[in-house]
């Protein structure tokens, strides 16, 4: 195959007294070299946090989804599901920075680089503040994450009291016409752990892709506060909108629809850039602006 061809062609010769620092991975303890020079990203929440540390990057995915990066001068070295070896045999990166929905290519990867899989699952707050640190620390940017981290500690701290005492909140994902829902243990339950909202529907099931949902689902567990993630917004595919879907009689019955307490979140931001400290941040802001109306 091609791709194992171009693989075979790159050696890694890392200078022998090259400044190193441990990171912590998903996939555990990486040492990694100091302050690389050629760097290619297959993660957007990856991008997000480098962006903001003001790190340029040579190689991105072809789409980006989120609007506030860009590629700018990097190359394109494949999408998120399929990395183009063929260009990253010409880049010869220093270091791959790879995560989420690349996490399966990150073996091949590291054939042709080394390679970090800085996927972020479970804890998109505390994952992605450690990412956040991990980055600082190699690309020698400690000032800047601890400053980062602080003020977004800042910012959730409001949020957290800005949610207090305001009763039960649904986190729904809309796909189209689809509706699912998302208990503490889901992909979007860090939201219940970090702002400490408790469940509308604390039945839900507790799985990472959420549990289908009907509108009386939403009629009878009758959120104080909804949270709404549009899927096909944030992949930039046609459908139906979530504020179109929600758009029910059924859904108008519960609390947080009559109080105004519906929050449609930055979609891209939070499904594709999850933990990344821009997308943390546009979260909190949209729950603070929520409140601030009263």
């Amino acid at each position: 195959m091609l791709r194992n061809f171009l693989i075979s062609l790159v050696v890694l010769a890392a200078p022998a007294f090259a400044d190193t620092v441990e990171i912590e991975t998903i996939r555990g303890p990486q040492t990694v070299e100091k302050n690389t020079e050629t760097v290619v990203v297959y993660d957007i929440a990856a991008l997000d946090t480098l962006d903001a540390l003001g790190i340029s990057v040579d190689g991105v995915v072809s789409s980006l989804y989120v609007p506030y990066l860009s590629a700018g001068d990097a190359r394109v070295v494949g999408t998120l599901f399929e990395p183009d070896y063929e260009v990253l045999a010409e880049i010869t990166p220093d270091l791959i920075i790879a995560g989420g929905r690349t996490h399966e290519a990150v073996p091949d990867l590291a054939r042709m680089a080394p390679t970090i899989d800085m996927t972020i699952w479970q804890d998109a707050v505390g994952e992605g503040l450690a990412r956040l640190a991990a980055y600082g620390k190699v690309f020698g940017k400690e000032a800047e994450a601890a400053k980062l981290a602080a003020d977004f500690d800042t910012k959730l701290t409001r949020a957290r009291e800005s949610v207090a005492g305001q009763g039960g909140a649904l986190i729904l994902m809309t796909n189209g016409p689809k509706i699912s829902a998302y208990g503490t243990s889901g992909r979007f339950g860090w939201m219940h752990r970090a702002l400490g909202l408790s469940e509308a529907a604390p039945d839900i099931e507790q799985a990472s892709h959420g549990e289908a949902v009907s509108f009386e689902f939403i009629r009878d567990a009758n959120p104080d506060i909804l949270i709404v993630i549009d899927r096909l917004a944030a992949i930039g595919q046609d459908g139906a909108a979530a504020k179109a879907t929600l758009d029910n009689a059924l859904v108008h019955e519960t609390a947080a629809w009559k109080n105004g307490r519906v929050v449609y979140l930055d979609s891209a931001a939070t499904y594709v850039a999850n933990g990344g400290i821009q997308s943390l941040n546009l979260f909190l802001d949209q729950i603070l602006a929520l409140f601030a109306q009263g």
